[in-house]
């Protein structure tokens, strides 16, 4: 056209057509030059975010650990891929992924969640959930703590979840010995009175591996607050990947910053927090809590959600109340001696139900009922 028109070399000729031809930017390298934006764009969230934290240290606002977890919340904002995650998502999108994970559910057949290491527990719960609160409570010598590392366990050994366990009350020797009694079914008092038989040890030899590369990670210290959770989790989602966090147990918690009016505002803190880190980490957290004296002041011992220790909040933050309940701890004589009921209580998104289990405590452990 320029050549008949005789323009072209007046615009600089066939050479410099080339020229311009080849800086223009094709649909083709759309992905790259995005990249290109994308990385310039975390560099300069980095700065900023860099300033930021700068800022917060010198004005000193609220105690230290608050100041750091803020810090890390910062900061980790920076390694997301996109820049605005509060556009919202449309109806069509949400629909398209409601039907997309009910055809993977029912052709995988199975629970998509963190399984619970109890079979009709999952069938009623279909696993953990990311983003769940789950409460785990009971009065005192019930089996919570059990009930918690029998979780994990699934979790961790059994499926290879990467999985943090927070242990306020116990030591990690003596999750250790509880870990090893329930895997290898040594009898717990033998390995805590040093009383172990050449059998007990070539059980405990068959399951060294599997324990020992298990995605198991204990906190039993330094780790008393909300905000100290989440830091220590953020750290190891980042480094490794998480899956479950488990936290043993509530009223053994503190509250970030300053000091509630009272121990129930406290409580409510805390229990908001958890569920808001579940949201945040996207992972289940799983928390035990106490169950305050009510089921022994009642005819029928059996617990209520009501009797949720300290704050009404605990109930309604939570997705998934399991209450800990055994016949024989208050009958010895009981006709159910040997069992557990795990009473699912509150369910957020499904049924109510108990489900019983077996308890093998000198194993440190609840089974299925099939398994006894």
């Amino acid at each position: 056209k320029l050549t008949k028109d005789g323009d072209l070399a007046r615009v600089g000729g066939a050479a410099y057509l080339h020229t311009l031809v080849q800086a223009v930017p094709t649909a083709a390298n759309a992905a790259h030059y995005a990249d290109i934006v994308l990385d310039r764009a975390k560099l300069r969230r980095l700065a900023e975010t860099g300033t930021h934290i700068a800022q917060m240290g010198y004005a000193a606002q609220g105690d230290a650990d608050s100041v750091l977890d803020d810090a890390s919340a910062a900061l980790a904002q920076v390694t997301q891929a996109t820049a605005d995650r509060t556009g919202g998502t449309t109806l069509a999108d949400v629909f398209v992924q409601a039907v997309h994970a009910a055809e993977q559910i029912q052709s995988e057949g199975h629970a998509m969640g963190v399984p619970t290491g109890y079979t009709d527990l999952d069938i009623l719960l279909h696993g953990l959930h990311p983003g769940q609160m789950v409460i785990v409570a009971g009065r005192p010598a019930m089996g919570k703590t059990t009930v918690a590392l029998d979780i994990a366990r699934s979790a961790a050994i059994k499926h290879g979840h990467q999985t943090a366990f927070f242990s306020l009350e116990m030591g990690r020797a003596e999750l250790g010995f509880r870990i090893v009694s329930a895997e290898a079914r040594v009898a717990l008092d033998h390995l805590r009175g040093g009383r172990m038989t050449e059998d007990d040890w070539a059980r405990v030899a068959r399951v060294a591996d599997r324990i020992t590369a298990a995605p198991l990670t204990i906190f039993d210290d330094a780790v008393t607050t909300i905000t100290q959770v989440r830091a220590a989790c953020r750290r190891l989602q980042q480094r490794q990947g998480l899956d479950l966090v488990i936290i043993d147990y509530l009223q053994l918690m503190q509250s970030s910053g300053r000091r509630a009016e009272n121990r129930q505002v406290e409580v409510s803190q805390i229990s908001r927090d958890i569920k808001l880190m579940a949201k945040e980490l996207g992972v289940p957290v799983v928390v035990l809590s106490q169950l305050n004296r009510g089921p022994e002041q009642r005819t029928d011992k059996r617990p209520l959600l009501s009797d949720l220790r300290e704050s009404g909040s605990l109930e309604q933050d939570a997705d998934i109340v399991i209450l800990v309940h055994r016949e024989d701890a208050y009958e010895k004589e009981s006709l159910r001696a040997g069992e557990t009921d795990l009473i699912v209580a509150k369910h957020r998104n499904g049924p109510t139900e108990t489900i019983t289990v077996a308890a093998q405590l000198h194993y440190s452990r609840f089974v299925d009922m099939s398994q006894t």
